[in-house]
C-alpha cells in the first residue's frame, strides 16, 4: 500500500523545479515593478519592457494580523471565479488525499511547517505546493497592503525554462538541496529530474542515482539518512561539435 501524501511530500517534489523557474523569473524581470486588477483580469511587470501574463491565478492571502493564510476560493471578498478556480482545485486535491493545508479555507502559520512568523513565507509554503499539484511552476507574492501577501501563479511565453543545460542544473541543484524546509533529499531530486525531462537510472547502490540530460551525466550519492552526499557530474560536448 502506497504511503499517504502529505504536504511535505509536496514541498519536496516542488523545491528544484520551483527554484530553477524562480531563478529564470528574476532574470526575466530584472528590476520591475508589477501591478494587478483583480477585477479587469490583469497581471503586469514593467520595467525594461512590459510583460503582461497570459493568465494568472489568484491562491491566496497571508496576513499578519490573524497570522493565518486563507486560501482565494474561500476569500469574502467574492473575486472572479477565473481567478480562484486553481485555488478550488487544490481543496479538492487537499480533500482527496486528506491534506488539511490544501483542504481547509484558512491555515493558521503556526501548522505550517516551521510555522513561520512572516507572511511572505507563509505564502512561499502553500505556493511551493500549489506548483507541485498543479504543475505551473512561476509564482509571484506581492505587497496587498497592511503587511498581507498576495500569492499567485502566473503564466507567460518567456517564463517558461529553456532546454536543459549542464553547468546551469548542476548549480540549482546543489543551491536547492540547501533549502530548509527539504525533508527528503532523494524524492526531491527524482521528483525534478522526471519533471524537468532528465533520463533517471536507479544505481546498482541503493545509494546512488545517475541522472542524464543533453551534454551531461550526474551521479548523485545520498549518505546513510538519505541527504545527498555528493553530485559528480561528466560534461560532454554536443554531438557534432
Amino acid at each position: 500500500m502506497p504511503e499517504p501524501l502529505t504536504l511535505a511530500n509536496l514541498l519536496d517534489d516542488a523545491a528544484i523545479l520551483s527554484l530553477e523557474h524562480q531563478l529564470h523569473l528574476e532574470e526575466v524581470l530584472g528590476e520591475h515593478d508589477w501591478s494587478v486588477d483583480l477585477r479587469e483580469q490583469r497581471f503586469e511587470f514593467t520595467g525594461s519592457r512590459t510583460i503582461t501574463c497570459t493568465r494568472f491565478h489568484l491562491l491566496g492571502t497571508a496576513a499578519p494580523g490573524p497570522d493565518s493564510w486563507l486560501w482565494a476560493w474561500a476569500n469574502p471578498s467574492g473575486f472572479p471565479e477565473a481567478l480562484t478556480a486553481l485555488s478550488a482545485t487544490l481543496r479538492d486535491f487537499g480533500q482527496q488525499y486528506g491534506i488539511a493545508e490544501l483542504a481547509s479555507a484558512e491555515v493558521p502559520f503556526g501548522a505550517l511547517p516551521g510555522s513561520p512568523a512572516e507572511p511572505h513565507f507563509a505564502a512561499a509554503i502553500l505556493t511551493e505546493a500549489a506548483k507541485a499539484v498543479t504543475g505551473r511552476w512561476s509564482a509571484y507574492n506581492g505587497d496587498a497592503g497592511g503587511g498581507t501577501r498576495a500569492a499567485f501563479l502566473i503564466e507567460h511565453p518567456d517564463f517558461q525554462l529553456p532546454p536543459p543545460e549542464p553547468a546551469r542544473l548542476m548549480r540549482v541543484l546543489q543551491q536547492a538541496l540547501t533549502l530548509p524546509l527539504l525533508t527528503d533529499h532523494r524524492r526531491a531530486v527524482h521528483s525534478y529530474a522526471v519533471r524537468r525531462g532528465l533520463g533517471v537510472v536507479p544505481g546498482q547502490d541503493a545509494d546512488q542515482l545517475t541522472l542524464a540530460g543533453p551534454g551531461f551525466e550526474a551521479l548523485v550519492e545520498f549518505d546513510p539518512l538519505g541527504r545527498v552526499a555528493k553530485i559528480s557530474a561528466t560534461l560532454s560536448a554536443p554531438r557534432g561539435a
